[in-house]
């Protein structure tokens, strides 16, 4: 009977393998390192630059600052290629679950990162429109100074990228729920965030003055608080069999 026990456990341990391990401790780096580079680009940065409603002390704060807007540009491309990253990461562990599954979150996700890809060149659109090119000059000032404005309101695009990047998240959520890899109350926190999400997101999309029932902030944050937790737990613990050895001692011993 020990024996059968000892074995069953080997077997259940083994079922993530070492690829999976890797793919944790690279998944909760990316994480955490793609929310810090995003908090640094809007709140940094952006925050810093752009005036809402006026058009003309946003483009005289970014030709003022070009470097520092152009490096928040470069933040955004980043932050999307950590995006790439994460979903290959979270493909590798999740795969075995069940692959489809995890395949079309990926995809979700991948689709979320060239969101970020289109608001980069936009912002590099809006740094032309206000720039000394001889072309623009038939233009007036004040006009290219609005549309400048226009390229860099990406809030539409980002709540279209919001509602792909919270699809990717509950079924990630739902994901780590069936296989056990992660205590099972983030998992349940993770579905029901992410879903709150995609809600939000449907709802703003068709109805924009959903922000005054909803503010914009609780859309993501329970989600993005949820994201944290998990990069904080991937890479520092890691995934976990606990769950599934339980399991295994159980039917064994019935």
């Amino acid at each position: 009977m020990n024996s059968k026990k000892s074995e069953g456990i080997e077997t259940t341990i083994s079922a993530i393998d070492q690829s999976q391990h890797k793919a944790a401790k690279v998944a909760g780096f990316t994480f955490l390192f793609a929310i810090v580079i995003l908090i640094l680009a809007n709140f940094g940065i952006n925050l810093r630059l752009f005036v809402p409603g006026n058009a003309v002390e946003t483009a005289k704060n970014i030709l003022a600052q070009e470097s520092l807007f152009r490096i928040g540009i470069i933040a955004h491309l980043i932050y999307g290629a950590g995006t790439i990253v994460l979903l290959t990461a979270l493909y590798v562990i999740l795969k075995p679950v069940y692959q489809t599954v995890a395949l079309l979150a990926a995809f979700l996700r991948f689709v979320y990162a060239l969101v970020w890809v289109f608001i980069a060149l936009n912002f590099f659109t809006a740094l032309r429109l206000i720039g000394n090119a001889d072309y623009l000059r038939v233009f007036e000032v004040d006009r290219l100074q609005a549309l400048a404005k226009l390229y860099l309101s990406g809030s539409d695009a980002y709540y279209v990228g919001l509602l792909f990047w919270s699809l990717a998240s509950t079924l990630c959520s739902w994901l780590w729920f069936k296989s056990n890899y992660i205590p099972r109350a983030f998992s349940v926190f993770g579905v029901i965030s992410s879903a709150w999400c995609v809600f939000c997101a449907i709802a703003y999309l068709i109805f924009p003055n959903f922000e005054n029932i909803v503010g914009l902030w609780w859309f993501d944050l329970p989600m993005l608080i949820f994201e944290l937790a998990i990069g904080f737990w991937l890479l520092f613990k890691g995934l976990s069999t606990y769950g599934m050895v339980q399991s295994n001692l159980t039917n064994q011993k019935q």
